[in-house]
């Protein structure tokens, strides 16, 4: 751990000394060290690499320390394998996009597309890439989508997972729709009168594409939401700027302040577990303060 902390790594000779800046973070060091143990799990497996290594990586524990209520089902006893090795990362969680933030960077869109873009994230909670792998196809923004051979009513969008030129994937196997609201549906109908503009896009079954710069028509990679998303937050003058995935989480905080229940965010964000979901929701200070609220007086209570 101490040889990829400060070791450059870059073929040259140089020594890790004590002392030294790091050149590796926390987090790098646990992938390069996830990857070194899975490497020597596959080769015990193997034969390749001695058993007892494993013991060098892993500490062995079972559950019967735990109290009943925390144990796995089944009467058979369970080990569990922790790593020795690991550095300590710091606690830094993702923030949400405050409403301000997400209006100012509204209003420094200098095009509909870039407007339909900030909305999509906010509005809908879809990942970048999940963004810029949406095709024609995946918008029902109709009043009865039922015209379209759909059986799910009212505005929605589909995230659906497929092989895409321009690097887009979607996280989940599962296709998911996902409801809009009116803004959303505006914010769409004005970029599309924008795009008709574009001979080169008029082709293009991608939703998001070039539409200011070459290749024309050609599908927006994924870091293209990065690259915006930094020049928005100049031109708003926000000091700290801001994520896509700040706006995500702004979606799932929005939901539960408006009283959505944890199953019905994990849905809407396609999480497999509800569990998931709860990093992403960050309580607006207000709705923490009323739920204080709505304890009341403390009042003598009758013991039963």
């Amino acid at each position: 751990m101490f040889w990829l902390r400060h070791s450059p790594g870059d073929g040259t000779a140089a020594v890790a000394r004590a002392g030294s800046e790091p050149v590796r973070g926390p987090r790098r060091i646990n992938t390069v060290l996830a990857g070194v143990r899975e490497f020597l799990a596959h080769g015990t497996t193997l034969g390749t690499v001695p058993a007892f290594v494993l013991s060098q990586l892993y500490e062995i524990a079972d559950e019967r320390d735990l109290p009943p209520q925390a144990r796995g089902e089944g009467h058979g006893l369970r080990y569990v394998a922790k790593a020795r090795h690991r550095a300590s990362e710091p606690d830094e969680p993702v923030g949400r996009a405050s409403d301000e933030e997400v209006l100012a960077l509204l209003r420094a869109c200098h095009s509909a597309r870039d407007r339909f873009i900030v909305l999509l994230l906010a509005r809908a909670g879809l990942r970048r890439s999940e963004a810029v792998g949406l095709r024609r196809e995946d918008i029902h923004f109709v009043l009865d989508a039922g015209v379209l051979g759909c059986r799910i009513s009212g505005s929605h969008l589909h995230v659906v997972r497929r092989d895409n030129d321009n690097g887009a994937w979607a996280k989940s196997k599962r296709t998911r729709a996902v409801p809009v609201d009116f803004l959303l549906v505006q914010a769409y109908d004005q970029y599309v009168t924008e795009r008709a503009t574009c001979q080169e896009a008029r082709d293009s079954d991608f939703v998001l594409v070039n539409l200011f710069r070459p290749p024309l028509g050609a599908p927006m990679p994924p870091r293209a939401l990065n690259d915006l998303f930094d020049r928005l937050s100049r031109r708003a003058r926000l000091d700290e700027g801001v994520h896509p995935h700040a706006l995500r989480h702004a979606f799932a905080s929005n939901a539960a302040d408006a009283g959505a229940v944890l199953d019905e965010i994990a849905d809407l964000l396609g999480h497999a577990s509800p569990s998931s979901s709860q990093v992403y929701l960050h309580p607006d200070p207000q709705r923490l303060r009323s739920a204080v609220e709505r304890v009341g007086a403390l009042a003598p209570r009758r013991n039963r």
